[in-house]
C-alpha cells in the first residue's frame, strides 16, 4: 500500500528539534505572506520559476509539494519565508524546520532535473519592509538524498501504523450498531439526513427538538459514513462545556476502543500546568526539549490507543512535555474531535488550518448552531478603549511609548470631533488606523518580551494584541460590519462589530467535507443560512418533535404587556399567574424574566404576597458551584419556582426531566434591547433585506429563539408532562406565533389571569 505526504507535513513530523518557543513574534496574516512571496518573484530574473511541483519517492511513501522559486540560470533554490520583527527573534526550531524542508526540496529538485548540486537559499522577507535575508548554502544530491531518506525513514514506521489503524477504523465503524438497538422516530430522520448530506458533501441546516439525542443521532451517521466517503476526521463542535460533554460520553457509548480515537481541545488555561511562566524554554520546563521528547511521548500514547484528556496528561507528565500542546500535536492523528466553535471558525483556528495544510476530509457537525450567530459576530470584532491605550501607555517599555503617542494624538483629534454619545463612522478613522499600523510595526520589531514573562506587561501587551486584530479586521471592513465610536463620562470606546459573519464562514463551510449545523431552534432557515454563509444549495430538514400536544400545555397570558413602560403594573400579574399554577399544581417551576431588576420585583412579589411558595433566584457573576446548587433544587420529589434571567445559563443547555421541572413562566419577548448598537445593526440589515426583514434579524428572530430554547427546558422525553406560561400581548402577533414551534397546542384560555391580580 502506498502512502502520500507533503513535505511540510513531513518535515514537521521528523525534523523538529529543541524548544518549544512561543515567544512573542506576531505572525503575518495570510495576505502579507502572499505579498512577500510575490516581492520576491518580482524581484528575480524572466526566468525565475515559482510554485514548481515536486515528488519523489522513498519505499512506499511518495512526498509531494511545490517548492517556492528556482533560478535556473544561478542554479539556486529559494525557500521564502515572511515574518515580522528580528529574525534573530524567530525560535531556532522554527528555522531548523524552514531549512529541513529546503534540503528536501533540494533532493527533489536534484532528482527531478538530474543535478548533482545547486544552491539552496532560504530568503526570509520581512513583511513591513520587505526587505529580504537570503541564508544560501551549497547542497550535493547525495547528501541531500540522504537526508530525504533519513526523515523518510522515521515517517514512514509511524504512517504505516497510522494507515493500519485507519483500516481497522472504517470496518469498526462499518460493522457499529446504534448502542441503544433501534433510532427514535426523529433521530432516524436526523441520522438519515446527516448520512446523506456527508456522502453527497452537502451543507444541513436541522431542526430538531430537545429531547430526541440529537448528539448521538449526529455522531452516529457522521462516523458511518467515515468509511464510504473516505473521511479523515470528525469535528464536533459545540459552544458550551456541557455540549462538549455530552459528545464524548456519547462517543463513550458507541464503545469502540482504540479503534476510534478521540480526543477533546481544552482552553489553554484549562491545561496550562505552569500558567505563571512563558512558553518558552528559558521559561518554562515543559517547553524546553519539548520537540526532543516529542516523538516517544507520541509513541506511547499511539500504543496505549487512547487519546482522551485523561490519558494524554499522564503521559505528557511522564515525559516532560506541555500537555496542552501534546494534545494539540496529537490531534492530527485523532479521528474524532471535540472542541469549541473557535477552533474551526475563528480567523486563526486551529482546526481550520490543521485541515487546510493536510488536505484533511473533514465533516463538521455543530451543536445548538443557534449559538454561532452571535459567537461569530464576536469573532469577528474588536474594540479598543481610549482607558485600556493609556494603562498600555504606563506599562510600556520606553522605546514603545513613541508609537502609542501616537495613537493617542490620533485618538484625541478623531474623540474631538464627537459631541459625545454614540456615532457610526462611514469608515475607519485614517489617523488612528494609520498610527496603530505603526505601534504594530514597532511592537514587532522592538521584540519587546524577549524572555519576560507576558503577566509582567499585561495591560500594553493587551492592548497590542486588540490592535492588531483590530487593524487586520479594518483592512477586510466592509458592508458586513458597523464601525462605531462611543463616548461618554468615563471612557471611549473605537469598535469593529460584525453584524453578517457570513463572508468569514463562507471559505470554513467550502473547506469541510460536510457542514451538519442542528439545534432545537433553527427558524428560519433562510435567516441562519444567509448569516451563517452557508451555501445556496444548503439542505434544511425540521425533524418533527417526538412529543403530544397533549404533554405540554401552552397558555398566553395576553392581557399583559412586559414593555418596559408597562414593567411596574406587570409584577402583580405576573406573580398571581405563578401562584395561580403553582397552587393547582405544586411542583418545580422556573420563571424567566428579562433582567435581574425585572426577577427581583417579581420574586419579592411572590415572596410577600405567597411566602409559602419556596422560591430561588439567578444572581449576576453565578461561578459555577453557585449554578450547581440552583440547579439542586429542582429535586425529584421538591417543589419551588427558580427564578432565571431569559438567555442566560439556565435557559438553555439545562436537562431536568421528570418531576425535576414540570412547568416555566416566560414574561418576556426575549428580544435585544433597543440601544444605539442595535439600532445600527437593524439599519445595516435594512439596506441589504429590507426593514421589516432587518427588525426580524435583529430583534425578533434572537428575542423567540431564547423563548423556544427555555420552555425546550420542561418536556425532555415522550414520558413528560408539564405547561408553559406566555406572558405578554404580543404573544397572540401573528408573526410571534409562526416562530412558535408547530406542535405546540395553544391553551384557549388566553387570559391566565386571575381575577385578583393586583390585589
Amino acid at each position: 500500500m502506498r502512502l502520500s505526504v507533503a513535505v511540510r507535513s513531513l518535515c514537521e513530523f521528523a525534523a523538529r528539534r529543541g524548544d518549544l518557543d512561543l515567544r512573542f513574534t506576531p505572525s503575518p496574516s495570510a495576505q502579507e505572506g502572499m505579498a512577500g512571496h510575490t516581492a520576491v518573484a518580482e524581484r528575480r530574473g524572466s526566468d525565475y520559476e515559482s510554485e514548481i511541483p515536486l515528488s519523489g519517492e522513498h519505499g512506499a511513501l511518495t512526498v509531494r509539494g511545490r517548492a517556492d522559486g528556482y533560478d535556473a540560470q544561478a542554479r539556486q533554490l529559494e525557500e521564502i519565508k515572511t515574518y515580522r520583527g528580528r529574525l534573530q527573534a524567530m525560535g531556532d526550531n522554527q528555522r531548523a524546520l524552514h531549512r529541513a524542508q529546503l534540503l528536501v526540496y533540494g533532493h527533489l529538485l536534484c532528482q527531478a532535473r538530474g543535478l548533482q548540486r545547486l544552491t539552496l537559499a532560504l530568503v526570509y522577507v520581512e513583511v513591513d519592509t520587505l526587505a529580504e535575508t537570503v541564508l544560501a548554502e551549497e547542497g550535493e544530491a547525495q547528501a541531500l538524498a540522504a537526508h530525504f531518506a533519513g526523515l523518510c525513514d522515521a515517517y514512514l514506521a509511524w504512517a504505516q501504523r497510522q494507515a493500519a489503524h485507519r483500516r481497522r477504523r472504517d470496518h469498526a465503524l462499518a460493522a457499529m450498531a446504534f448502542p441503544f438497538g433501534a433510532l427514535r422516530a426523529g433521530q432516524r430522520s436526523l441520522a438519515v439526513a446527516i448520512f446523506r448530506t456527508v456522502r453527497d458533501r452537502q451543507a444541513l441546516l436541522a431542526q430538531a427538538p430537545t429531547g430526541i439525542g440529537k448528539t448521538l443521532g449526529s455522531l452516529f451517521p457522521a462516523l458511518k459514513a467515515c468509511a464510504a466517503q473516505g473521511l479523515d476526521k470528525v469535528y464536533f463542535l459545540a459552544a458550551k462545556a456541557p455540549g462538549r460533554a455530552l459528545a464524548l460520553h456519547a462517543l463513550e457509548r458507541l464503545a469502540l476502543g482504540a479503534d476510534l480515537r478521540v480526543t477533546e481541545l481544552r482552553a489553554r488555561e484549562q491545561a496550562c500546568l505552569h500558567p505563571d511562566k512563558a512558553c518558552h524554554g528559558e521559561s518554562c520546563p515543559l517547553a524546553c526539549g519539548f520537540y526532543d521528547r516529542l516523538p516517544q511521548a507520541r509513541d506511547t500514547l499511539e500504543a496505549q490507543g487512547d487519546f482522551s484528556q485523561a490519558a494524554l496528561a499522564p503521559v505528557a507528565a511522564a515525559h516532560g512535555i506541555c500537555p496542552y500542546f501534546f494534545n494539540q500535536e496529537m490531534l492530527r492523528w485523532a479521528d474524532v474531535v471535540v472542541g469549541d466553535y473557535n477552533y474551526y471558525y475563528d480567523a486563526t483556528a486551529l482546526l481550520y488550518q490543521l485541515a487546510q495544510a493536510g488536505q484533511w476530509r473533514v465533516a463538521v457537525l455543530v451543536d445548538e448552531a443557534h449559538n454561532l450567530v452571535e459567537r461569530a459576530r464576536a469573532m469577528y470584532s474588536a474594540s479598543l478603549s481610549r482607558r485600556a491605550l493609556e494603562e498600555a501607555w504606563q506599562g510600556a517599555p520606553k522605546p514603545l511609548r513613541r508609537p502609542l503617542d501616537s495613537v493617542r494624538r490620533a485618538w484625541r483629534a478623531m474623540a474631538g470631533k464627537q459631541q459625545g454619545g454614540y456615532a457610526v463612522l462611514d469608515a475607519a478613522p485614517p489617523g488612528v488606523l494609520a498610527a496603530l499600523q505603526k505601534l504594530v510595526s514597532e511592537v514587532a520589531e522592538h521584540q519587546a518580551l524577549g524572555g519576560t514573562p507576558p503577566a509582567t506587561q499585561a495591560a500594553w501587551l493587551s492592548f497590542y494584541f486588540e490592535a492588531l486584530r483590530w487593524t487586520r479586521l479594518a483592512e477586510v471592513h466592509g458592508p458586513h460590519s458597523l464601525i462605531e465610536l462611543q463616548c461618554d463620562d468615563k471612557d471611549q470606546q473605537l469598535g469593529l462589530h460584525n453584524v453578517v459573519p457570513a463572508s468569514f464562514l463562507a471559505a470554513r463551510h467550502a473547506a469541510a467535507h460536510a457542514s451538519v449545523l442542528f439545534s432545537g431552534t433553527l427558524s428560519p432557515a433562510p435567516f441562519y443560512r444567509d448569516t451563517l454563509g452557508l451555501p445556496p444549495a444548503t439542505r434544511t430538514l425540521q425533524v418533527a418533535a417526538p412529543f403530544s400536544p397533549e404533554q405540554l400545555r401552552v397558555r398566553i397570558a395576553g392581557q399583559v404587556s412586559t414593555r418596559y413602560r408597562h414593567r411596574q403594573a406587570s409584577v402583580a400579574p405576573i406573580g398571581a399567574i405563578i401562584a395561580r399554577q403553582y397552587g393547582e399544581q405544586p411542583g418545580n417551576y422556573l420563571a424567566f424574566l428579562s433582567s435581574f431588576a425585572y426577577l427581583e420585583q417579581v420574586a419579592d412579589w411572590v415572596a410577600r404576597h405567597h411566602p409559602q411558595i419556596p422560591l430561588w433566584r439567578q444572581t449576576p457573576a453565578m461561578d459555577e458551584a453557585a449554578r450547581a446548587a440552583f440547579l439542586d433544587r429542582f429535586a425529584e420529589a421538591g417543589a419551588g419556582v427558580g427564578f432565571a434571567v431569559l438567555g442566560g445559563a439556565f435557559s438553555e443547555g439545562v436537562d431536568l426531566p421528570g418531576r425535576r421541572l414540570i412547568g416555566a413562566f416566560i414574561a418576556t419577548l426575549g428580544l435585544p434591547q433597543v440601544n444605539p448598537r442595535n439600532e445600527a445593526m437593524r439599519r445595516l440589515m435594512a439596506q441589504r433585506i429590507g426593514a421589516e426583514a432587518a427588525y426580524e434579524h435583529i430583534y425578533l428572530f434572537p428575542g423567540l429563539r431564547k423563548v423556544v430554547q427555555a420552555a425546550g427546558r420542561v418536556i425532555r422525553d415522550e414520558a413528560d408532562q408539564g405547561c408553559v406560561h406566555l406572558i405578554d400581548d404580543r404573544y397572540h402577533w401573528s408573526k410571534v406565533r409562526r416562530l412558535l414551534p408547530q406542535w405546540w397546542q395553544l391553551d384557549p384560555d388566553t387570559s391566565g389571569i386571575p381575577p385578583d391580580a393586583g390585589s
